[in-house]
């Protein structure tokens, strides 16, 4: 039953993608609407300032809009395309802020109406910031579009122009040194 559910969907977003290359604003809004927090996530947490992931993302969409008429079903899904985009736009952001590692936004972690948890949230995060920190730009990029943004394997094998054995060995290279860094930063701790 979901491969059909996931079939529909496969064919409803080629008819949305269709109908906004023909200049279909409806079908555009909806592809915006349906791949937006997805992609803000990801610049989000490339970028680590909600606001300039803001601006980042519109760009993302401004591009999309302006060559969606070149997208072609051929072996790569439109969210891989759309993700390549947006980590274009990052490559470009970052280039022209010339930063590599930005802090993240205290915003981006919810508040808690308990003090005490939200303190040792708020240090989870720094934590894991710092860690990631450590991690190469590939790996970062990995644990981004795998964990941040969802995508399965395959997409980001495409999205990074790598092939799903290199995507794995990454991911699994970037969660064994996140582990190690978390682990020295508690053995610190105590």
């Amino acid at each position: 039953m979901p491969l059909n559910g996931g079939g529909c969907q496969v064919q409803n977003e080629e008819s949305l993608v269709r109908r906004a290359q023909q200049h279909d604003q409806e079908a555009f809004a909806q592809l915006y609407e349906e791949h937006f927090d997805k992609i803000y996530r990801y610049v989000t947490l490339r970028i680590g300032n909600e606001m300039e992931a803001e601006d980042v993302t519109q760009q993302v969409f401004l591009n999309t809009l302006r060559s969606i008429s070149s997208f072609k079903w051929r072996g790569i899904s439109f969210s891989a395309w759309l993700f390549r985009i947006a980590h274009n736009q990052v490559v470009d952001y970052l280039r022209r802020k010339k930063r590599v590692a930005l802090p993240l936004d205290e915003s981006l972690a919810d508040s808690d109406s308990n003090p005490q948890l939200a303190a040792e949230h708020k240090l989870d995060i720094e934590q894991l910031l710092l860690a990631t920190r450590k991690l190469t730009e590939a790996q970062r990029e990995v644990i981004s579009l795998r964990f941040t943004s969802g995508l399965p394997t395959a997409e980001v094998a495409k999205v990074m122009g790598k092939s799903q054995g290199a995507v794995k060995a990454l991911q699994h290279s970037a969660i064994v040194a996140l582990r190690k860094a978390l682990s020295v930063a508690d053995d610190e701790d105590k």
